[in-house]
């Protein structure tokens, strides 16, 4: 059997910007055994699996797996899942509806000719400052929110976000799955409403280049905190990426661009 995949820089305009995720478009399911085994074959930080459902034509069941764990949401494989589709694939509806984990996951090409994810927004609460959390990253937060697997950390200033240097090896050890450093867009970053970096060592992934799924999080309490629906973000990461975002009822609207930067097959 041999199966082709895509590897695909989302939330990018240019290759080896943004976060790099691998698709795979399959006629029949693989088992999760399969699904794993490959993911931690081609080692990024998610690789998603996409197969058609039925006869529709912009309905597809997708499942994501890091190296070595399956999750429940992603945001840049399912914008990467959705540029394979309309690109290499010749969907020709404006709007794929990709069914998850996570319930339907509506993705489009918006006004702006930009991939658009319709995600459930996450809300966060405070929780008290965890000791251990302080001494995996090594600095002091304004504030910690919790919100599903992440922890959202607020910090004063871009420049800190920035400038974080974790302890992978401890910051793994904390319960949430998902460590998200942010804060409102200051000093060089001022052009952005706000920045952010996503630690995950728990499930592999040290860094995560751009986060999807933690704007769902991230964009209800900046919505609240600045007053604004529509807002713009970085992810400070060595690739780095921008989102374009927006906060609608209980969903979350983040959109960006996506480029392939190769193809492959394997044979199993």
């Amino acid at each position: 059997m041999d199966i082709t995949f895509y590897t695909v820089d989302a939330f990018a305009d240019r290759p080896f910007c943004g976060n790099p995720a691998a698709v795979m478009v399959l006629e029949n399911g693989l088992t999760e055994v399969q699904m794993q085994a490959i993911a931690a074959e081609i080692n990024l930080s998610e690789t998603a699996f996409v197969v058609a459902r039925g006869s529709s034509a912009n309905e597809y069941g997708i499942r994501w797996f890091t190296p070595t764990a399956e999750v429940d949401l992603c945001g840049h494989a399912t914008l990467a899942s959705a540029h394979v589709l309309f690109k290499h694939y010749g969907v020709k509806t404006q709007r794929i509806i990709f069914h998850s984990a996570s319930g339907p996951l509506p993705t489009e090409i918006n006004k702006q000719q930009l991939l658009e994810l319709d995600f459930p927004a996450n809300p966060t609460s405070v929780i008290a400052t965890p000791a251990a959390l302080v001494e995996a990253l090594g600095i002091e937060p304004l504030q910690v929110r919790i919100g599903g697997p992440r922890m959202l950390v607020v910090v004063a200033s871009s420049e800190i976000v920035a400038q974080v240097t974790p302890n992978f090896a401890k910051l793994g050890d904390l319960e949430q799955r998902g460590i998200c450093v942010t804060a409102p867009g200051t000093d060089r970053h001022s052009n952005y409403d706000f920045v952010c970096r996503y630690f995950a060592p728990a499930i592999g992934i040290p860094e995560d280049p751009v986060t999807g799924s933690a704007y769902t999080a991230l964009v209800p309490y900046y919505a609240q905190t600045l007053n604004k629906m529509a807002l713009s973000a970085r992810q400070l990461s060595a690739r780095g990426g921008d989102l374009s975002l927006s906060l609608e009822g209980n969903r979350v609207k983040i959109a960006g661009k996506a480029i392939t930067v190769s193809k492959g097959c394997f044979y199993l």
